[in-house]
């Protein structure tokens, strides 16, 4: 089990995005294959935890490896337009622990 760090993971994919002549796709490419990802995602979610299940004849296909591709698909789009990760969570979740703060009920007992 790898513990990588999302800056591994990004230098990672763009080492090996770097090995072609092609490069990243533009970012218009990059939402449409994202967008492709997701959907390939909730087709999963949906035979495993929907009411729709899995044709005999569907590859066999894991809600992990969708979610792997979907990750991957978000590196290089990031990648491209030289977001960094690391410092977008941290502005995500700076914003969720200000802005919806005291949005949800919480757990008694739990520490702030």
């Amino acid at each position: 089990m790898s513990n990588k760090t999302i800056k591994e993971m990004q230098n990672e994919v763009d080492q090996y995005i770097s090995q072609f002549k092609e490069g990243y796709f533009s970012p218009l490419a990059m939402l449409a294959r994202m967008t492709e990802e997701l959907g390939e995602l909730a087709r999963e979610v949906n035979h495993y935890h929907g009411e729709k299940p899995k044709k005999q004849t569907e590859k066999e296909r894991t809600i992990e490896e969708e979610m792997g591709d979907l990750l991957f698909v978000l590196t290089c789009f990031a990648n491209s337009l030289d977001i960094d990760l690391d410092e977008a969570f941290s502005q995500v979740m700076t914003k969720f622990n200000t802005r919806d703060r005291d949005r949800w009920t919480k757990i008694e007992g739990e520490s702030e």
